[in-house]
């Protein structure tokens, strides 16, 4: 139990650093759009080399955006939108909502 309090209190520390809830919300924001591409690409029955090819990207990519690690620019999005043949819907919802 030890371990799991002293986690805890790292993460606390962290996440009152000056940008760490940012950057939180960033790689959050990452993860979820890559999430979303993977759940569209594996519905198709895609693999990820003909989600690149498709979309003019690399496979290398692919796996990098659909793991978290990037946050695409629109143009990107409304690539991958078009080769999975969906609208690419961007929005502003209140903070509140969002949770």
């Amino acid at each position: 139990m030890g371990e799991r309090s002293d986690w805890a209190a790292m993460r606390e520390r962290r996440m009152a650093e000056h940008g760490a809830a940012d950057a939180y919300d960033a790689a959050r924001l990452a993860f979820e759009l890559g999430r979303a591409v993977r759940d569209l690409r594996e519905r198709r029955g895609w693999s990820q080399a003909q989600l690149a090819k498709e979309s003019g990207m690399t496979q290398s990519a692919v796996a990098r955006f659909e793991a978290g690690g990037t946050v695409p620019t629109l143009p990107v999005l409304e690539r991958l939108a078009a080769a999975l043949n969906v609208s690419l819907s961007v929005s502003f919802v209140p903070r509140d909502a969002a949770a």
